[in-house]
């Protein structure tokens, strides 16, 4: 892998987001919108609370983490819709640029701008409503980093998703991550759900790290193996959507849609 060339398309978003400042809101506005939501939200739960249980590092937190998974997808996929919007495909893949040097390029862009979403949150949550991610101990480390990984999963997938449907693709992406929600558990334990939400709750990484933090939250110890499962989906899910990508790309160069790419691009 040649990482000069990865650096290269990390590189070509820079200079979007350089040459249109109006893409830089889109990296923490909407996320500290969320923050302020919930957290005035907690604060008036706590106020009908007869047993002292504060919802703020509950709400918070949940979506906190929650809205970092989502910008760490959509970090990624418009990144490469970017590409799409531009129809520059052909351009790039006329390169010696290969599809993990590719790929690892759009991750370095998720990087970035996910990190200042995480930033602005960490800032607006801290001050205003007392919650911080110190407070998880080191298991906020290993809690950012699966969900990190498992938003660019869904971003790979996205990803593939526009790439053999054009760029109409797209309106399937946005959904994805609302669509995981009520699988994911962020606002409540999974087992309050139907058996079989349940089961696929338990084949989604981020289930695992939401019952980790209620848990925490409560002064529990995270049950044994919660973080394993986690760590062990979340590979499952990168190498699948990953290997899913490659197929779509080497499809639609073999039968020559990256050549015919449009809004109406489907066959």
């Amino acid at each position: 892998m040649n990482l000069v060339r990865a650096r290269a398309v990390a590189l070509r978003q820079f200079y979007l987001i350089k040459g249109s400042p109006v893409r830089i809101l889109p990296m923490f506005g909407w996320v500290m919108l969320d923050v302020t939501v919930w957290g005035f939200i907690s604060r008036y739960l706590n106020t009908f609370s007869g047993s002292g249980l504060n919802f703020v590092p509950q709400l918070v937190g949940a979506v906190l983490l929650w809205d970092f998974l989502i910008r760490a997808m959509q970090g990624f996929a418009t990144a490469f819709l970017e590409d799409a919007w531009s129809r520059n495909f052909l351009n790039i893949f006329a390169s010696p640029i290969t599809i993990p040097e590719y790929l690892c390029g759009l991750v370095a862009t998720s990087v970035v701008t996910t990190a200042v979403g995480l930033t602005a949150m960490i800032v607006l949550a801290g001050p205003v409503f007392g919650f911080s991610l110190a407070s998880l101990g080191l298991l906020a480390v290993p809690f950012v980093l699966l969900l990190f990984l498992f938003g660019v999963s869904l971003g790979i997938g996205a990803a593939a998703l526009v790439l053999r449907l054009g760029p109409a693709g797209e309106w399937l992406v946005w959904p994805i991550p609302a669509i995981l929600a009520p699988f994911a558990g962020v606002f409540y334990p999974v087992s309050t759900l139907p058996v079989w939400m349940q089961a696929v709750s338990h084949a989604v990484p981020p289930s695992y790290v939401f019952e980790s933090l209620r848990a925490l939250v409560a002064g529990r110890a995270p049950a044994p193996g919660d973080i394993g499962m986690a760590v062990v989906l979340t590979a499952l899910w990168l190498l699948a959507a990953c290997e899913v990508f490659t197929r779509v790309f080497r499809q639609v160069v073999r039968t020559g849609l990256l050549a015919r790419y449009s809004a109406e691009t489907v066959n």
